[in-house]
């Protein structure tokens, strides 16, 4: 957590598993509630033992003490204390500790409304999941996107660009691209590395492509910034974009890339297109 020393985030880990236990209804969880209860919830001695902890290291835990914890560890604490998605992701940022359970690899259910907004936007929109995988996308962005989003082949951002030759022709100054996408993707999925589909990816590029093998072997990281973005068309010719990447609240593993047509200078991509 940005902005807050060891012993504060420690204070607030105990904080808060504290007040998810009260929350807690014993009779849900299949225990007496009891009649002699003098605290909300359940005891922390019965979520020790739903977490198959010690009492003693649970207790210094909820108390803010410095205890060493495990990834396993603060796993089988979210799931005794019933935690969502987003409580589990804010119990695991608290203990500085990578969630196991992120390197499944299981392909999630996308909101049916989460796909169809880009049909809503004006300039070239896509999804991409967390292996950069296009989840879905507008028409401005398949007419864009030559030899990845406009036939029937592979969806994949990574295997269109090192994979794909088009992908050579439409991309302006491709070399330098290809590095940074390789440096953002890296950023991207250093928490998911333990992911089957994520490994079988990476192993497969660096197989089929000796430029992606070189560029994943530099280890540069970069966050997926936006800026300029130019392209040569084959049918339109040349064409500059600002691209802006947004998380998804609801799915931080989802990502919603758009390319802002102008925005740069205030001319469409069509106006800057070399006359013939």
């Amino acid at each position: 957590m940005v902005g807050t020393t060891s012993v504060e985030r420690q204070q607030e880990l105990g904080d808060f598993i504290r007040s998810q236990r009260e929350k807690l209804k014993p009779a849900a969880l299949g225990l007496p509630a009891g009649a002699r209860r003098r605290t909300p919830g359940l005891r922390r001695e019965e979520v020790a033992q739903l977490c198959g902890l010690s009492v003693t290291w649970y207790t210094w835990l909820e108390q803010g003490r410095e205890v060493s914890v495990s990834p396993t560890a603060v796993a089988r604490l979210a799931n005794a204390l019933r935690l969502g998605r987003a409580e589990r992701a804010y119990l695991f940022e608290l203990a500085g500790k990578r969630d196991p359970d992120q390197g499944e690899s299981e392909i999630e259910q996308v909101p049916p409304a989460v796909l169809a907004c880009v049909e809503t936007i004006g300039s070239p929109a896509y999804i991409l999941d967390r292996g950069w995988l296009a989840r879905s996308w507008n028409a401005k962005a398949q007419r864009l996107f030559v030899g990845w989003l406009d036939g029937s082949g592979d969806r994949n951002l990574l295997r269109f660009i090192f994979l794909q030759p088009a992908a050579r022709a439409l991309i302006c100054d491709y070399g330098e691209r290809a590095r940074r996408v390789v440096a953002e993707f890296r950023a991207n999925v250093s928490t998911h590395l333990n992911d089957p589909a994520i490994r079988l990816l990476i192993d497969d590029l660096r197989r089929q492509s000796p430029d992606f093998a070189r560029l994943w072997d530099e280890h540069g990281v970069l966050g997926r910034e936006g800026g300029e973005r130019t392209f040569n068309h084959p049918a339109d010719g040349f064409l500059r974009f600002e691209q802006v990447t947004f998380n998804l609240a609801s799915r931080s593993d989802l990502k919603l890339t758009i390319l802002v047509e102008g925005a740069a200078d205030g001319a469409g991509p069509h106006d800057l297109a070399p006359s013939s």
